[in-house]
């Protein structure tokens, strides 16, 4: 990821996990696939594609923008 403006106040080291899944997911019954981990909060949410969209909600719900991808070895980093 190319540094945004949110970059600086990214906690160092990041935030344990919450979770190990996607909490909206087990409440809802649906697949939780395609994991983003908070970089903020350490929330764990499902991605966009395909919907529920549970990491939006919950950006839009706390303002927190910065996200990797938590899947077994991927590490991407987004904004």
């Amino acid at each position: 990821m190319s540094e945004c403006a949110h970059a600086a106040d990214l906690p160092r080291p990041e935030p344990v996990p919450l979770g190990t899944t996607c909490p909206e997911c087990l409440e809802a019954g649906t697949d939780p696939v395609r994991l983003r981990l908070r970089l903020t909060c350490g929330h764990v949410g499902r991605r966009d594609s395909p919907p529920p969209r549970h990491a939006t909600g919950h950006f839009r719900s706390t303002g927190r923008p910065v996200m990797r991808s938590f899947e077994p070895g991927e590490s991407r980093r987004r904004c």
